[in-house]
């Protein structure tokens, strides 16, 4: 297992010096989660290998054979009537490997137009999309599977308009019996191509990221861990208008700062902790937090829910339904919901194949 672990960490150390400030770039829809399933779990999820296609579109060495002729859609109700989703569709040819398609949208709407005076004149339109092909391969004789995505990203805003290319990269070790996963992937490795204002290209939301998965034998939960922004440690982020005090306004002196305080918040900026519980093999409940989240949205006055997420899945008949509620702040949370289904069920007797000891989705 050490040399697995260490194996996966070797292949993606190298893309590390490729870090960017966060809060930084262009094309940040990427970056949003769209699967319900994704969302009830914290916003991440790249390491359960289980035959759905919903998490496969994050990490594609998560496609299997079993996906073939799958269907998969989601919508989310996101914040300010911002409408945004995902349809994907996933096809396995023999001897050459997995492949799937798909295009992701986000649509803001009709927004007012302006001037410098606040004089309105008529409203305008702004969108973004990403159109993406995925390949996966399994490595002969081994539990490793990995696998690529190139994405063609189109955005529109008002008049100004701009497109760029990214692929994301993965490899996942599985290991059926003991249902344990292990993946790391890097997202969007890419240029934009053409910019928004002419000579000022902007940096893509690149991202390197690692993930474990396990389910406890005999037991009907499914752990995982994600540790994201492998690329930059200090997630953190100094408000100019609040800075952190390091001297005390009355006495002068110094505030001593807890180092371990410090390294254990950084630490956990870059966690994602999802938890499934597998009620039936048709019904499941989803619990996740998100740490980052939390601590950058959350008003110190009012502690809530910030950075906690929730959601169920469910099969009814031939189609397995999600739902997935993520709570950002005070002001709102997101709602979103997906389903997915097998395109040859309905017309021969195929039942969906699913790895011992696992649960379909």
């Amino acid at each position: 297992m050490r040399k697995i672990t260490f194996l996966l960490l070797s292949t993606f150390i190298s893309v590390f010096s490729f870090g960017q400030i966060g809060g930084k770039g262009t094309y940040k829809f990427l970056d949003i989660p769209v699967s319900a399933r994704v969302t009830a779990l914290g916003g991440n999820l790249i390491s359960v290998k289980d035959n759905d296609l919903n998490v496969a579109i994050i990490n594609p060495s998560l496609l299997t054979d079993s996906m073939d002729n799958n269907l998969a859609l989601s919508f989310i109700n996101y914040f300010g009537g911002i409408k945004f989703g995902y349809v994907a569709y996933a096809k396995h040819y023999k001897g050459l490997g997995n492949f799937s398609t798909g295009i992701k949208y986000l649509d803001y709407g009709r927004i007012p137009r302006a001037d410098e005076l606040g004089n309105l004149d008529g409203t305008f339109g702004a969108s973004e999309m990403s159109v993406n092909l995925a390949y996966e391969r399994s490595i002969i004789d081994t539990n490793f599977t990995v696998g690529a995505t190139l994405k063609t990203i189109y955005s529109h805003l008002e008049y100004y308009t701009s497109w760029g290319s990214a692929v994301d990269l993965g490899a996942t070790y599985f290991r059926p019996k003991s249902n344990f996963a292990i993946a790391a992937v890097i997202n969007n490795i890419g240029r934009q191509w053409r910019e928004y204002d002419s000579g000022n290209r902007e940096p893509l939301p690149f991202q390197v990221q690692l993930g474990i998965s396990k389910r406890p034998k005999h037991v009907p939960v499914r752990l995982s861990f994600i540790y994201q922004h492998l690329e930059k440690w200090d997630l953190t982020y100094e408000d100019p208008a609040n800075p952190t005090q390091t001297v005390d306004p009355l006495t002068g002196a110094a505030i001593k700062q807890n180092k371990y305080k410090i390294f254990g918040d950084k630490l956990m900026r870059h966690m994602v902790i999802g938890t499934e519980f597998i009620i039936t093999k048709n019904m499941f409940l989803r619990v996740g937090y998100n740490y980052e989240r939390r601590k950058e949205l959350k008003i110190p006055e009012k502690r809530g829910m910030d950075g906690f997420s929730f959601g169920f899945g469910f099969r009814v008949y031939k189609f397995h339904f999600s739902y997935g509620r993520a709570v950002y702040h005070l002001a709102g949370a997101t709602n979103n919901f997906s389903i997915s289904f097998d395109l040859n069920s309905f017309h021969s007797n195929k039942t969906t194949v699913v790895f011992p000891a696992t649960a379909p989705q």
